[in-house]
């Protein structure tokens, strides 16, 4: 009879920490994701209701394209965050866990939000 190998237990309590702890993470990313993404929807309603009061399209368009703007990075921030999720509890499974640098994808969505910012700024500037 082949019996699998004792487990560590101090391993194994470690590696549930580090699952928990990337399921916080996640969480965290989805609660992100959905606020930009609410944010872009609640711009683009507040352009539709600004449309039956006015009739400047440029006002319209700008808003609209920061809205979707919004939306896209949403998308974006919680389509990495699943993807970096299951990569990190793949991981996590190994018995050889290793450290490995990566990217800060909240880099990128700050970044992201920075140019939307300097966009609409320069954007709102160049109207007035």
């Amino acid at each position: 009879m082949n019996q699998p190998p004792p487990r560590n237990l101090t391993n194994e309590l470690a590696k549930e920490r580090n699952r928990a702890a990337a399921e916080r993470t996640l969480m965290a990313w989805i609660r992100t994701s959905l606020s930009l993404i609410s944010f872009g929807f609640g711009i683009d309603q507040i352009v539709a209701a600004i449309n039956r009061a006015t009739t400047d399209p440029d006002v319209i368009r700008l808003s609209r394209l920061v809205g979707l703007m919004f939306i896209a990075v949403g998308v974006y921030a919680i389509t990495i965050a699943i993807l970096e999720h299951r990569q990190e509890l793949k991981r996590i499974q190994r018995d050889d866990y290793l450290y490995i640098s990566r990217r800060s994808h909240g880099v990128v969505v700050a970044t992201s939000l920075l140019l939307i910012g300097i966009f609409a700024f320069v954007a709102i500037l160049i109207k007035t």
